[in-house]
C-alpha cells in the first residue's frame, strides 16, 4: 500500500515514524518539529488532532511543509470523534483511529452485559460510523491506521474478553472485517502496550487471526510509554526487535519521552540489528578479557573516527585471535590483535596483512577499505 509518496509492506523497507509534541494549532511548532524528524531520517509524522479546528490547521501544516520542500506525509492521530477523523482525511495522508473510543463511549471501566443479538447490533452501530470515513479516505486516497491500545480497550470488548490478548485483536478485528467488507484495503494495522509482553503476544495472536481470515495488512510496531533514556530504548528494542525477528513489522516507532527526532537514530539502529536495514557503519567489537593485546575502548575509538562515514560496511575490532576470524564472521573487514603492538587485517575470514605496527594499523586497514569501494 502507498501512503502519500512512500510504499508501506511488501517488499518495501521497514519505515520509520515518529510523532509532534507540539499543539497541532501551534502552526510553527509542529512545522519546526516535521522538518526535524524528516531532516533525521523520519519517513512519516504523526500529528495529534483532538478537535475539528486541529483537523482543519492539518490543511495549513501540510501547505508549510511542502513549501519547505519536504514531502515525508503526515498522520493524524484522532480519538473519540468521528467527525474529526473525517475532516483530517481530506488534508493528511493518512488518519489512525483508535477501536476503542472511535464509536464506543469514553471507557468507565463498567462491566456491561451484551445478548449475542445486542452484541451483533453494538458491531452494525460501529459499521454505520465508520463507512462515511471510508469513503472520504477513499475519495482523498487517504491511508487508515487502526491502532489498538491495551490502555484504552472499550468496556464493551473488557466485558466480553477481558483484558486479554484475545480481546486485544478482536477489538482490531472487528474494524478490519468492517474494511474488508467495504472493499477499504489502504490500512495499516497496529497494536502497542506498554508492557512488552502482552504487546508481542497480542501482535503474533493477531497476525495468526489475520492470516486465518485471508488478511495480509501491513503492520506497525511500537511500544507506547517506553519511557526515556536507557529504559526507553531497551523496552522498545526488546518489543519491537522480537517481532522483527519474527519477520512481522513494516513501519516502527521507537516512542520517547524526549524530543521526537531523537527516537529515529534509535530505530535505524534496532532495524540494522535486525539485519533489516543498513544505514550507518556497524561495528562488532569484543568485550575484551586479559587475552586482549591493545588498549580495546581507544582503538574502536580510532577505527570509528577513520571510517564511520562507510554507510552499510561492518567492520570488526577483536583484542586476540580467540576472538579473531571466527567470531568477527559477519563482519567484512576485521581489526585483530596478533602480539603485543602488532595487529592483523582481515578482509572476511581472510588475512589480508599480518604484525602491522599497531600506530599504522588503523590508516592501513583504511587504505584496504578504500581499495575496495
Amino acid at each position: 500500500m502507498r501512503v502519500g509518496n512512500i510504499g508501506i509492506g511488501g517488499d518495501n523497507p521497514v519505515r520509520v515514524q515518529s510523532m509532534c509534541t507540539t499543539s497541532t494549532m501551534d502552526t510553527e511548532g509542529c512545522v519546526r518539529q516535521i522538518l526535524a524528524i524528516a531532516a533525521a531520517g523520519g519517513e512519516l509524522v504523526r500529528l495529534t488532532t483532538q478537535g475539528v479546528r486541529e483537523a482543519e490547521n492539518l490543511k495549513e501544516i501540510r501547505r508549510r511543509v511542502r513549501e519547505a520542500g519536504c514531502e515525508v506525509p503526515l498522520v493524524a492521530d484522532v480519538h473519540f470523534n468521528p467527525r474529526v477523523a473525517e475532516v483530517a482525511a481530506q488534508y493528511c495522508e493518512k488518519v489512525r483511529i483508535n477501536p476503542g473510543n472511535y464509536v464506543d463511549a469514553a471507557r468507565k471501566f463498567a462491566h456491561l452485559e451484551y445478548t449475542d443479538e445486542e452484541y451483533r447490533a453494538e458491531l452494525k452501530r460501529i459499521e454505520d460510523r465508520l463507512l462515511p470515513f471510508l469513503d472520504i479516505c477513499k475519495e482523498h486516497h487517504t491511508a487508515v491506521r487502526i491502532g489498538v491500545n491495551h490502555g484504552s480497550l472499550s468496556d464493551r470488548i473488557m466485558s466480553r474478553y477481558g483484558d486479554t490478548p484475545e480481546g486485544i485483536v478482536e477489538s482490531c478485528m472487528e474494524f478490519l472485517r468492517i474494511c474488508v467488507k467495504h472493499g477499504f484495503m489502504d490500512v495499516v494495522v497496529s497494536i502497542k502496550a506498554s508492557n512488552t509482553v502482552v504487546m508481542v503476544e497480542s501482535v503474533r495472536l493477531l497476525v495468526k487471526t489475520m492470516e486465518a481470515e485471508g488478511m495480509t495488512f501491513p503492520l506497525h510496531l511500537g511500544v507506547t510509554e517506553a519511557g526515556e533514556g536507557e529504559d526507553g530504548r531497551i523496552k522498545s528494542a526488546v518489543g519491537i526487535g522480537a517481532l522483527l525477528i519474527d519477520g512481522i513489522g513494516d513501519t516502527i516507532r521507537v516512542s520517547l519521552s524526549e524530543a521526537p527526532e531523537n527516537e529515529i537514530p534509535v530505530a535505524y539502529t534496532l532495524l540494522q540489528a535486525a539485519r533489516l536495514r543498513f544505514t550507518k557503519t556497524e561495528y562488532i567489537s569484543c568485550p575484551g578479557c586479559g587475552r586482549t593485546l591493545f588498549d580495546l575502548q581507544g582503538t574502536i575509538a580510532r577505527v570509528k573516527a577513520a571510517t564511520a562515514h562507510l554507510t552499510g560496511l561492518k567492520i570488526a575490532v577483536m583484542g586476540c585471535i580467540v576472538n579473531g576470524p571466527g567470531e568477527m564472521a559477519d563482519a567484512d573487514y576485521g581489526y585483530v590483535g596478533a602480539a603485543r603492538g602488532k595487529v592483523s587485517l582481515y578482509k572476511g575470514k581472510q588475512c589480508i596483512e599480518m604484525n602491522i605496527p599497531e600506530e599504522q594499523a588503523v590508516d592501513k586497514l583504511l587504505e584496504i577499505i578504500n581499495r575496495d569501494l
